[in-house]
């Protein structure tokens, strides 16, 4: 189905509107697919990401600011996102010894544990989403979208 029938309009957008409104259309039905894997689990698709980044620090501390950087949804609110996963015992958050202003963030090893189990989940979504298009179009469209990107 094109995007034109998708949003139920009957003309055809000009190019470079429906290209956008399609960007835009697909990346909400993405951000859908990921929250219906992850309600299960009970974790947002934000607080997914943090514990991703926390992962790859593998076994380091970090701060609020570096979580922040490293986020795909740059609106997100960084503190209350970890603030969560500290409840459910997923992150460790202590003040830093040899500066009380700064917070140091690592990941437990519940979660790690949980990030496995939830990775699993996750892969098997995103190989269904991108099953209809081969090597070759998944480079191409990785490339178009980081050209559209650029300013």
């Amino acid at each position: 189905m094109n995007i034109e029938e998708e949003i139920q309009t009957k003309k055809r957008l000009p190019d470079y509107k429906r290209a956008l409104i399609n960007v835009i259309y697909t990346g909400n039905w993405i951000t859908d697919e990921m929250n219906s894997v992850l309600k299960p689990f009970d974790i947002s698709t934000q607080q997914f990401n943090v514990l991703r980044i926390l992962k790859g620090r593998e076994g380091k501390t970090t701060n609020l600011s570096t979580i922040h950087e490293r986020m795909i949804a740059k609106n997100s609110n960084t503190t209350r996102l970890v603030d969560k996963l500290v409840t459910k015992d997923l992150v460790d958050k202590r003040i830093c010894v040899t500066n009380k202003r700064k917070v140091e963030i690592q990941i437990t090893k519940k979660g790690l544990a949980f990030l496995e189990n939830v990775n699993q989940a996750v892969e098997n979504r995103e190989k269904k989403i991108t099953a209809s298009l081969n090597i070759e179009s998944l480079e191409q469209l990785s490339e178009l979208l980081t050209l559209l990107r650029q300013e």
